[in-house]
């Protein structure tokens, strides 16, 4: 039966979500460059403009708040003038900030970027990348107690930057209270706490991440160790659907005997900057309507393929997507 695209994506706004994770302010100063320096043999930009984005986990609940979902962030920021501007940031996103944490031990990551000419020339990093204190543990687990216990969400995003945030104790104690309530989790780890997502629905992972964690040298992509891959890693984490990226090779997905690798389609590539969070987000949202494994990894990876367009973190274009979807999938391989 084919897939009513336009349904699919009606049903996804639906959606009450939470991302949970390391939250950051991405600055970006514009500018040109035509000469060096005097002072030392660097180039001189003049800057032209100055823009602020919402990056991290932030930049996935922009991606869900970009396809009419609801998204909550929960997450710890420091009492500082970045964490004031992220968050009005967010709300002008219609994301909601109510179970947002400030804490005065930490700063608001912001990774700066000075871009000349669509090229990164330097990028400058302010933030705090030690683990919350257990006070702050304690406090960002009530507030998800709360978010659940008012918000009823459909899924629960687990997104790891390795900033601190999400401390074993956090992803674990999170996990489990989500799996008590039939939450859908889904988690994008770093390489610090890899293997502390025991029991997450849906584990997303980059190639390179997996092979460090797994300590795998082989530099061929196959079905065969992709396939093995997920063996080794369900033997670990006791979940159900590994979906691991595989840069401009596309995306590989396994649950149980459903595995595929999904080629990435052509495209002109200016920034990969965010592309992992606009594959989980849209993963995530599309699983949880459809349940469809195939269906969410094709869409997921059309996405972040059109994010890769546009230069810096970026969300995706629903009507792009929607169009996309339409022209590029075979309608009639899925079941929704």
């Amino acid at each position: 039966m084919p897939v009513d695209f336009e349904k699919l994506f009606n049903d996804v706004a639906k959606l009450q979500v939470a991302v949970i994770g390391d939250v950051m302010l991405d600055t970006y100063w514009w500018g040109h460059v035509e000469r060096i320096s005097p002072e030392a043999p660097v180039p001189v930009v003049s800057v032209d403009k100055r823009e602020q984005r919402i990056g991290g986990a932030g930049n996935v609940a922009l991606n869900i708040c970009a396809l009419g979902a609801s998204v909550s962030l929960l997450t710890v920021l420091g009492k500082d003038d970045d964490g004031a501007i992220l968050k009005e940031l967010l709300q002008r996103n219609n994301i909601d900030t109510s179970f947002i944490l400030s804490s005065p031990k930490r700063i608001t990551t912001n990774k700066i970027r000075i871009i000349s000419r669509n090229q990164q020339m330097m990028r400058l990093d302010a933030e705090v990348t030690s683990d919350i204190s257990g006070e702050d543990e304690r406090n960002l687990l009530e507030q998800l107690k709360l978010f659940i216990d008012t918000k009823k969400p459909d899924i629960v995003i687990l997104q790891d930057y390795n900033k601190g945030v999400l401390t074993e104790p956090v992803i674990r104690k999170a996990i489990e209270m989500c799996n008590t309530h039939n939450i859908i989790t889904a988690a994008d780890p770093k390489r610090k706490n890899f293997f502390a997502y025991q029991n997450a629905k849906l584990f997303k992972p980059n190639l390179k991440e997996v092979k460090e964690g797994l300590n795998i040298l082989s530099e061929d992509i196959n079905d065969k160790l992709l396939s093995d891959i997920h063996t080794k890693l369900s033997a670990k984490l006791y979940h159900s659907i590994s979906l691991i990226t595989l840069s401009d090779k596309g995306v590989f997905y396994q649950q149980e005997a459903a595995a595929k690798i999904i080629p990435s389609h052509l495209r002109n590539v200016a920034d990969v900057s965010g592309a992992g969070d606009t594959v989980i987000a849209v993963a995530s949202l599309i699983y949880a309507v459809s349940k469809d494994v195939n269906l969410m990894a094709e869409v997921a990876n059309i996405a972040g393929g059109l994010v890769c367009e546009e230069v810096g973190t970026a969300a995706i274009d629903k009507g792009a997507l929607l169009q996309e979807c339409k022209q590029l999938l075979d309608q009639n391989n899925h079941q929704y």
